[in-house]
């Protein structure tokens, strides 16, 4: 089993973060793994995106041009990485801001209210779990209880604190995400 992902959006979305708490996770279950993150100059406003591969088997190159599943936090994301998921592969996307959604008919597509959510969970910092959970619900490829366990190596130990509500984060978007369309 090897899952190629892409996950991308602005700076400060918890792009990187996302991508590295999987990567954490996903060794736990003794899974060989792959980040490499690509960003701009800018903190907070610019574009990031992250390259996550999880394997059964060794990993020969952390350099993708296709994906099995694309993680779309903004337009900008979508409009660059769309024509970039394999056929029959996966994107999931978070609607808020978004002005022209997916196209592809040969993809599997579901859509996510993260942003919304995380409003209604008076936390907008969760988003990215949020997104996290939807995702583990399409393809489990990691165990939840290995997420918890990636939070806590991937967050500072005076952030342990919010561990528990990223877990209701991750349960939350499991809950929330919906197929669009199927392949």
């Amino acid at each position: 089993m090897t899952e190629e992902i892409i996950i991308a959006g602005f700076g400060g979305q918890g792009v990187l973060s996302m991508g590295k708490i999987m990567i954490h996770s996903a060794v736990m279950q003794d899974l060989e793994v792959s980040w490499m993150p690509s960003y701009g100059p800018e903190m907070r406003g610019g574009t990031a995106n992250v390259t996550v591969i999880v394997s059964t088997e060794r990993i020969s190159s952390p350099i993708l041009r296709q994906f099995d599943t694309a993680i779309i936090l903004n337009q900008q994301s979508l409009d660059k990485f769309e024509g970039s998921v394999k056929q029959g592969g996966t994107l999931i996307y978070d609607t808020n801001g978004i002005t022209r959604h997916p196209e592809r008919k040969d993809i599997s597509v579901y859509s996510i209210d993260a942003v919304e959510e995380a409003g209604k969970m008076n936390n907008p910092k969760i988003f990215n779990m949020i997104v996290l959970g939807g995702y583990l619900k399409i393809k489990p490829i990691i165990k939840t209880e290995n997420v918890v366990k990636g939070l806590q190596e991937s967050l500072p130990e005076r952030y342990h604190h919010l561990i528990p509500l990223n877990q209701q984060a991750i349960e939350r978007g499991m809950e929330i995400i919906r197929k669009v369309s199927e392949s």
